[in-house]
């Protein structure tokens, strides 16, 4: 079982910048994919972004064009980059290995510690 674990987060004011980080322990995360999601208060867990094993990427619609995710092997760490963030952004970010089937990015791993994002307006 690996074991994930998700940090950078922060308090940021609208327009602003930050880069979360996953690193994971108890097996490399070469040859795998990977996904962020990301839950706002009283709503559910939802998709951001992931990249597969062979660096394709994939995001979802309101982050597409601010938000890129990109993995570092020697480090066994993925980022996300997340540019011009709104206020809507504000949600505990989680990151996880993915199952990818189609279009649908299915996490496949109990979920790990997430980091809280807020953007101020």
């Amino acid at each position: 079982q690996v074991q994930l674990v998700a940090s950078g987060g922060g308090l940021v004011q609208a327009g602003g910048s930050l880069r979360l980080s996953c690193a994971a322990s108890g097996r490399t995360l070469s040859g795998f994919g990977m996904g962020w999601f990301r839950q706002a208060a009283g709503k559910e867990r939802a998709f951001v972004g992931g990249v597969s094993w062979s660096g394709g990427t994939n995001y979802a619609e309101p982050v597409k064009g601010r938000f890129t995710i990109f993995r570092d092997e020697a480090k066994n760490t993925v980022y996300l980059q997340m540019n011009s963030l709104k206020p809507g952004d504000t949600a505990v970010y989680y990151c996880n290995v993915v199952l990818i089937q189609g279009s649908a990015w299915q996490p496949l791993y109990n979920w790990g510690q997430g980091t809280q994002v807020t953007v101020s307006s």
